[in-house]
């Protein structure tokens, strides 16, 4: 008996675990269904999700609903904007809530949401997009008309989920993250108590100020509901805001057209550590073993009505008197602590909120500090009345205060400055009807930070304050190699201060020394953490370091400095105007004294792209071209052959480019022109690799007496490749036209075509010449043509003479000819042969003719290759045409020997005066 009810028992376990798995297929859709339709028939937005899940088992005897990647989107007119979505939302109910009929309400005992996104906004035109709820008409009650859900919490819980607000129209920003949040209670009941527990970081903004950043806020309460009155109330709590704790009591009650609010709140303790606890813990660590005395107290209340024109009336006091605290592993302590300043609103109307700063004091050893200030009008037209007034070492602040530690302050401040404004007067940028006056002195102040490459410090600050400007009477220091100097105004302090405006100023800058690699900003620092160790004189790294042209500034400085140093590169005498706005530097009417001549430069550097941009027009005047040479990377890649010069040149410079982190110019990047002339100039033989090759295969240059001075050329330079703009250097009365251009990796191609006189072709060619007797002869000249290629530390010259033979022969045969049309007679082949032979046919003539071109070639081949040949008497008498061949190759050989400075035994002697 007892085996068969055990196994009826087992049965029966088998099937409602069968039924209670079987269920959910069934139940799925229609709960699924029941969500999408009940939230998106009640509101003007999209809502879904991706899946929805019913679970029978893990939470029997209840059932469980998980609904995953949820999203509500926004209709106009914020369409296409997302207000809520979570990874996953679980709802819990009994099992018997799943089986009522279509127009009952589900009753919902646990929600559980996770990674939940709430973003709140309202437009400028006061519009919210959280304000979707659906109007379905007055009176109207769709409870029991259709499918929905009845809340009947026992519990709920909020993990890992955040709440932004924005209110464009008010300027105000609120972030709650990481919340943390959860909540028990029997809220089907009309009166009951929920408990809940809230962990959550806030950060707050408003007006462009930042009041809270990741501020921690730890909130635990009972609350009282009354769902009769709609009215909840704080019966017992504590909230923890950064390290303060904070008790209070109080409700809220919501009304149909308002909320009422009656919440009293204070420091459960006057412990001056409450003060302490103001600021976030990483500023004042643990403050647990802080020495203090004298007291800190907050407390206030909010009481009054919320609705579309009213806050709650409310008061913040805060107090302190008499108070000091001292750290127990710093030197110094805080003493005469004095606050007494009250937050206050008495009639509920928003722009009437107020900033009562009657007193703010403290001491350190015999330094005081004090400050008073009244601020009106807080969310409105806020007006503005402060006095700051001390002294204070500012070392001091470090060994009585834990600051970060990448902040190093000394110096001696005095300040005793008054001010009085409105923000509608700052936003109008009426500037002159703000009144600020007074003065502020900073002596022997240094500052130190990861982020410099060096202290920075400085001798003397003094500004002087007025209603329009701020003077800046005198400002000295040094850091690092540089020294400066500056005076100047900066015109609206105020609205760089309250109104995101630039900094607007005109300044004077002198300096002895100013070194740019001085201002290298690390972009990050080490692993450690800690600044790595910097050499006395820091070079910029690639990729490591880089100069950034702050964005906020705007202004005009006018420059005077003795000497730059920038890299490798050593400015004397530097003068001009420098123009700094939008992230980028104009330089004006610059001048400079550089490798023992002038420099004049005009253009700007723009650091606003992510890569930096660079254009500059460049006047050099008497520069050392072997100084500029080897300092000047640019002239390495656009003029190598300037390695070889020594003298000095006069050049004008048009280029733009790319810059690299560091702002030194990236090569490869840039364009331009270049304008060039030589002023004095020699050959360095021991770096002219190029031209003695040239010359070797030109016998008659001579590398000692190329004169370059006077010589301009212009080139450009474009996509890694230079052209050079044709020009001609006279060697002596031979003329050479150079034409080409090379690329940025030195790879050669030009061509230089030698005119070579007529003198210089010897007695044979002069002989011919006066036997023509044609003064046009009197400019002849035979063109050589070298073409250079290969790299420019390995290049390869080769020679051609083909243009020249033909051009020598041809212009012989042409003028014969014309002179005898002249004469009109019909014998002008036979006259041209008996000229050129003595005597024979026109047949022999021609002949004569072609011998003589192919012995010159061959000559004139042989000679540029440095192979003279000897004379081939053998082939002369035993064959008639080859010895005429081969005495025109003499006479060619002859006067080509001659041209060329190949001088052999056999050849004619020519004038003393056509030797070169």
């Amino acid at each position: 008996m007892g085996k068969r009810i055990v196994k009826i028992i087992g049965i029966i376990v088998l099937v409602v675990i069968a039924i209670l798995i079987a269920i959910p297929f069934f139940l799925e859709a229609k709960i699924g269904d029941i969500i999408r339709n009940t939230v998106n028939n009640n509101i003007e937005g999209t809502f879904d999700f991706a899946k929805a899940d019913l679970s029978l088992i893990s939470s029997f005897p209840n059932a469980e609903v998980s609904l995953t990647d949820i999203y509500l989107v926004n209709k106009a007119p914020f369409e296409g904007d997302t207000l809520f979505q979570s990874r996953a939302v679980s709802l819990t109910m009994g099992i018997s809530e799943l089986f009522k009929g279509k127009d009952e309400a589900i009753g919902v005992r646990n929600i559980s949401i996770d990674g939940a996104k709430l973003n709140i906004l309202i437009d400028e035109a006061e519009n919210a997009n959280y304000d979707i709820a659906r109007d379905t008409g007055a009176g109207s009650d769709t409870t029991n008309s259709e499918e929905g859900f009845n809340l009947a919490l026992e519990s709920y819980q909020i993990t890992d989920s955040e709440v932004s607000y924005h209110d464009m129209a008010g300027g105000i920003s609120l972030a709650v993250v990481d919340i943390e949040h959860k909540g028990k209670g029997d809220l089907s009941l009309e009166k009951s108590e929920l408990q809940t527990e809230t962990n959550a970081l806030v950060s707050f903004t408003m007006d462009s100020t930042n009041y809270l950043n990741r501020n921690p806020v730890k909130l635990d309460a009972l609350l009282g509901i009354d769902l009769n009155e709609n009215k909840y109330t704080f019966l017992k709590n504590e909230a923890v805001v950064n390290q303060l704790p904070l008790v209070f009591e109080g409700f809220v009650k919501v009304n149909e057209n308002n909320q009422e609010v009656d919440i009293r709140f204070k420091t459960p303790s006057s412990d001056f550590r409450n003060f302490l606890a103001v600021f976030p813990e990483e500023y004042s660590k643990n403050i647990q073993d802080v020495k203090t005395t004298g007291d800190f107290t907050v407390a206030g209340n909010f009481e009054g009505v919320v609705d579309e024109d009213h806050i709650p009336k409310f008061q913040i006091a805060i107090h302190s008197e008499n108070a000091s605290f001292k750290y127990p592993d710093l030197p110094r302590s805080v003493t005469q602590i004095h606050i007494d300043a009250d937050v206050k609103n008495t009639t509920g109307i928003v722009e009437d909120t107020y900033i009562d700063l009657r007193k703010l004091s403290f001491m350190i050893d015999e330094d005081k500090f004090s400050m008073e200030s009244k601020v009106t009008e807080l969310l409105g037209n806020t007006r503005v009345t402060a006095h700051l007034l001390g002294r204070m070492n500012l070392a001091n602040l470090s060994q009585a205060y834990p600051m970060p530690q990448d902040l190093n302050l000394k110096g001696i401040l005095n300040a005793d400055v008054s001010t009085a404004f409105d923000m509608a007067t700052i936003e109008a940028k009426k500037y002159e009807n703000t009144r600020t006056s007074g003065q502020l002195q900073l002596r022997d102040f240094e500052y130190s930070s990861a982020t410099l490459a060096n202290p920075v410090k400085i001798s003397t600050v003094s500004m002087g304050f007025n209603p329009q400007t701020v003077q800046l009477k005198e400002l000295t220091g040094v850091t690092g190699k540089t020294d400066f100097s500056a005076t100047g105004t900066i015109s609206n302090l105020l609205g760089f201060l309250f109104n995101d405006e630039n900094v607007k100023g005109n300044f004077e800058l002198k300096s002895n020394t100013f070194s740019l690699n001085d201002f290298m900003v690390a972009d990050s620092p080490d692993s450690s953490g800690k600044q790595s160790e910097k050499n006395e004189d820091p070079k910029p790294t690639s990729g490591e370091e880089r100069i950034k042209i702050p964005a906020f500034l705007d202004c005009s400085i006018s420059a005077s400095v003795q000497q730059v140093l920038y890299d490798n590169l050593v400015l004397r005498d530097v003068k001009g105007t420098l123009l700094i706005k939008d992230e980028t530097a104009t330089l004006s009417n610059m001048t400079s004294s550089i490798f023992d001549g002038r420099m004049t430069f005009n253009g700007e550097v723009s650091t606003k792209p992510e890569t930096p941009v660079f254009k500059m027009d460049l006047g050099m005047d008497n520069l050392q071209i072997g100084e500029a040479f080897k300092s000047l990377e640019l002239f390495k890649t656009v003029a190598p052959i300037a390695e070889v010069l020594e003298g000095k040149l006069k050049s004008r410079v048009d280029l733009s480019g790319n810059l690299t982190k560091d702002l030194t110019v990236d090569i490869q990047t840039i364009s331009g022109n270049i304008l060039a002339e030589l002023l004095a100039t020699d050959i360095n033989p021991e770096k002219a690799r190029l031209l003695e090759l040239l010359t070797s295969k030109l016998e008659f240059i001579k590398l000692d007496k190329i004169n370059l001075k006077g010589l301009k050329t212009a080139l450009s330079f474009e996509n890694g490749m230079v052209t050079v703009k044709p020009f001609t250097i006279n060697y002596q009365d031979i003329s050479i036209d150079v034409t080409g251009g090379h690329s940025f990796d030195r790879k050669l191609n030009y061509k230089a075509t030698l005119q070579v006189p007529s003198k210089y072709l010897g007695r044979e060619v002069n002989a011919l010449i006066a036997k023509i007797d044609a003064r046009e002869l009197d400019s002849l000249t035979l063109p050589v043509t070298a073409s250079i290629g290969g790299e420019y530390m390995d290049p390869v010259v080769s020679t051609d003479i083909t243009s020249g033979i033909k051009e020598l022969s041809s212009r012989l045969l042409e003028i014969e000819k014309q002179k005898l049309i002249r004469k009109g007679t019909d014998k002008a082949g036979e006259l041209i042969g008996g000229i050129l032979s003595g005597n024979g046919s026109k047949k022999d003539t021609v002949k004569q003719m072609d011998s003589t071109q192919a012995g010159i070639k061959d000559v004139l081949g042989d000679v540029l290759a440095g192979n003279p040949k000897k004379k081939d008497t053998t082939a002369r008498k035993s064959d008639p045409g080859a010895a005429g061949k081969e005495q025109a190759k003499e006479t060619a050989r002859s006067v080509l020997g001659n041209l060329l400075g190949n001088k052999k035994k056999d050849s004619v002697p020519v004038k003393k005066d056509t030797v070169n």
